[in-house]
């Protein structure tokens, strides 16, 4: 899509996951509203619109942003990559596969903003330790509770960690 028309506005160029959009928009339009509402990509989700729960967390210029909370125009010219633009399925990100490895979601709602949120912090450098993504990640809740999963995969890809995998129980499937 080179170029979109949203509403009568403010010129505005965002690259989005490899690719450039030139849009106008009306200066009221959150980042997370022109994501999902107008462009199609819905893996950021709005799920307080508060900003307060993550769910809507992309990277822009590298670093994790709450999309909510962000007026699309304030960001022109950034480089924003949202859960679409992290992996493909034959090529999946390094935390998307240990994700699916630890089992890092249950509903999957939260999902996409804790992975670009890990991805984020990842880069930011400060992660040492379990403690580290524990405090670094609070931002993003899970309303089903899968945070043991979620750090597990985290620190597989953040900390170099391989965690074994639970066993069956003797008589059970495999």
């Amino acid at each position: 899509m080179d170029s979109d028309r949203l509403e009568a506005g403010v010129p505005v160029t965002l690259r989005i996951n490899g690719v450039d959009h030139v849009l106008e928009l009306a200066p009221w339009i959150t980042l997370l509203d022109l994501l999902r509402e107008h462009l199609g990509l819905t893996g950021a989700k709005k799920g307080c619109d508060h900003g307060q729960c993550g769910a809507c967390t992309v990277l822009i210029d590298g670093q994790r942003i709450n999309s909510c909370l962000v007026l699309a125009v304030v960001k022109d010219g950034s480089d924003i990559t949202t859960i679409e633009g992290l992996g493909a399925p034959d090529a999946l990100h390094p935390l998307q596969q240990a994700f699916i490895d630890h089992d890092g979601f249950q509903c999957g709602y939260c999902t996409p903003g804790q992975i670009c949120s890990a991805v984020g912090l990842m880069a930011e450098g400060h992660v040492q330790t379990r403690d580290d993504i524990r405090e670094l990640m609070s931002g993003n809740l899970c309303r089903c509770g899968a945070y043991t999963n979620i750090v597990d995969a985290i620190a597989e890809v953040a900390l170099g960690e391989k965690r074994a995998k639970p066993q069956p129980m003797s008589g059970e499937a495999a």
